[in-house]
Protein backbone atom coordinates (compact mmCIF):
# COMPACT_ATOMS: atom_id res chain seq x y z
CA UNK A 1 0.00 0.00 0.00
CA UNK A 2 1.41 3.58 -0.96
CA UNK A 3 1.64 5.99 1.57
CA UNK A 4 1.44 10.06 0.34
CA UNK A 5 2.54 11.99 3.95
CA UNK A 6 3.29 15.46 4.10
CA UNK A 7 2.46 18.58 2.24
CA UNK A 8 4.79 21.09 0.22
CA UNK A 9 4.33 24.34 -1.73
CA UNK A 10 4.91 24.77 -5.57
CA UNK A 11 4.27 26.84 -8.32
CA UNK A 12 2.29 26.82 -11.40
CA UNK A 13 4.35 27.44 -14.19
CA UNK A 14 3.72 29.73 -17.11
CA UNK A 15 2.86 26.65 -19.08
CA UNK A 16 0.73 25.52 -16.34
CA UNK A 17 2.91 22.88 -15.16
CA UNK A 18 3.87 21.56 -11.71
CA UNK A 19 7.00 20.25 -10.18
CA UNK A 20 6.42 16.60 -8.46
CA UNK A 21 8.55 17.14 -5.46
CA UNK A 22 11.92 14.60 -5.26
CA UNK A 23 10.08 12.28 -2.61
CA UNK A 24 7.11 11.18 -4.83
CA UNK A 25 8.93 10.62 -7.83
CA UNK A 26 9.80 6.99 -7.77
CA UNK A 27 5.65 6.35 -7.55
CA UNK A 28 5.09 8.38 -11.07
CA UNK A 29 7.34 6.49 -12.83
CA UNK A 30 5.04 5.63 -15.08
CA UNK A 31 3.27 8.41 -15.25
CA UNK A 32 -0.11 9.51 -13.02
CA UNK A 33 -3.31 10.48 -13.56
CA UNK A 34 -5.13 13.63 -12.34
CA UNK A 35 -9.14 13.84 -11.29
CA UNK A 36 -11.38 15.93 -9.91
CA UNK A 37 -11.62 15.37 -6.14
CA UNK A 38 -15.28 15.65 -3.98
CA UNK A 39 -13.57 17.91 -1.63
CA UNK A 40 -12.40 21.01 -4.80
CA UNK A 41 -9.15 19.99 -5.07
CA UNK A 42 -7.39 17.80 -7.54
CA UNK A 43 -6.15 14.29 -6.96
CA UNK A 44 -3.26 13.00 -7.91
CA UNK A 45 -3.19 9.11 -8.68
CA UNK A 46 -0.40 6.11 -9.63
CA UNK A 47 -1.35 3.95 -12.34
CA UNK A 48 -2.59 1.23 -9.74
CA UNK A 49 -4.46 3.47 -7.42
CA UNK A 50 -6.44 5.29 -10.65
CA UNK A 51 -7.06 2.08 -11.94
CA UNK A 52 -8.75 0.66 -8.56
CA UNK A 53 -10.59 4.11 -8.38
CA UNK A 54 -12.08 3.83 -11.62
CA UNK A 55 -13.12 0.16 -11.17
CA UNK A 56 -14.85 1.75 -7.75
CA UNK A 57 -16.88 4.33 -9.86
CA UNK A 58 -17.72 1.95 -12.22
CA UNK A 59 -18.96 -0.63 -10.14
CA UNK A 60 -21.07 2.61 -8.47
CA UNK A 61 -22.60 3.69 -12.43
CA UNK A 62 -23.19 -0.12 -12.85
CA UNK A 63 -25.50 -0.03 -9.68
CA UNK A 64 -27.36 2.50 -11.73
CA UNK A 65 -28.98 5.49 -9.67
CA UNK A 66 -28.73 8.42 -11.93
CA UNK A 67 -26.82 10.24 -9.34
CA UNK A 68 -23.95 7.82 -9.38
CA UNK A 69 -23.72 7.12 -12.97
CA UNK A 70 -23.64 11.53 -13.10
CA UNK A 71 -20.51 11.14 -10.56
CA UNK A 72 -18.57 8.49 -12.51
CA UNK A 73 -18.80 10.02 -15.83
CA UNK A 74 -17.90 13.50 -14.06
CA UNK A 75 -15.13 12.38 -12.69
CA UNK A 76 -13.66 10.13 -16.39
CA UNK A 77 -14.52 12.92 -18.09
CA UNK A 78 -12.81 15.28 -15.96
CA UNK A 79 -9.79 13.64 -15.51
CA UNK A 80 -6.21 13.34 -17.33
CA UNK A 81 -3.27 11.36 -18.02
CA UNK A 82 -0.03 13.14 -16.24
CA UNK A 83 3.13 12.32 -18.06
CA UNK A 84 6.47 13.38 -16.26
CA UNK A 85 9.53 15.01 -17.49
CA UNK A 86 13.01 14.86 -16.17
CA UNK A 87 12.69 17.68 -13.67
CA UNK A 88 9.69 15.97 -12.16
CA UNK A 89 7.32 18.38 -14.07
CA UNK A 90 4.11 17.44 -15.39
CA UNK A 91 1.43 19.64 -17.32
CA UNK A 92 -1.96 20.57 -15.24
CA UNK A 93 -4.86 20.99 -17.92
CA UNK A 94 -6.92 23.76 -17.83
CA UNK A 95 -9.92 22.47 -17.15
CA UNK A 96 -8.52 20.67 -14.05
CA UNK A 97 -6.39 23.84 -12.52
CA UNK A 98 -10.19 25.87 -13.27
CA UNK A 99 -11.80 22.44 -11.06
CA UNK A 100 -9.02 23.05 -8.37
CA UNK A 101 -8.84 26.90 -8.70
CA UNK A 102 -5.04 26.26 -9.51
CA UNK A 103 -3.26 29.53 -10.00
CA UNK A 104 0.05 30.35 -8.66
CA UNK A 105 1.18 28.37 -5.47
CA UNK A 106 -0.24 25.13 -5.27
CA UNK A 107 0.43 23.04 -1.79
CA UNK A 108 0.80 19.20 -2.78
CA UNK A 109 -0.78 17.08 -0.36
CA UNK A 110 -0.35 13.53 0.61
CA UNK A 111 -3.55 11.75 1.53
CA UNK A 112 -2.38 7.99 1.73
CA UNK A 113 -3.32 6.68 -1.32
CA UNK A 114 -3.14 9.68 -3.64
CA UNK A 115 -1.72 13.36 -3.55
CA UNK A 116 -3.92 15.90 -3.68
CA UNK A 117 -3.20 19.25 -5.35
CA UNK A 118 -5.11 22.33 -3.37
CA UNK A 119 -5.41 26.13 -4.01
CA UNK A 120 -3.51 26.99 -0.65
CA UNK A 121 -6.29 29.48 0.29
CA UNK A 122 -8.73 26.54 0.13
CA UNK A 123 -6.39 24.24 2.18
CA UNK A 124 -6.34 26.16 4.85
CA UNK A 125 -10.02 26.99 5.18
CA UNK A 126 -10.53 22.86 4.86
CA UNK A 127 -7.51 22.39 7.45
CA UNK A 128 -8.81 24.65 9.91
CA UNK A 129 -12.19 23.67 9.88
CA UNK A 130 -11.23 19.70 10.12
CA UNK A 131 -8.57 20.46 12.40
CA UNK A 132 -10.69 21.18 15.81
CA UNK A 133 -12.65 18.26 15.01
CA UNK A 134 -9.07 16.72 14.84
CA UNK A 135 -8.30 17.67 18.17
CA UNK A 136 -11.30 16.98 19.89
CA UNK A 137 -11.79 13.10 18.46
CA UNK A 138 -14.65 13.63 17.07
Amino acid sequence: MLLFVGQFQHSLDAKGRLILPAKFRPEFERGGHLAPNPDGCVALWTPAEFARKSAEYLEAARRGTPQERHEARFWATNSADAEFDRQGRFAVPPTIREYGGLDGDVIIAGNLDHLELWNPATYLAQRESIEDTFKRGE
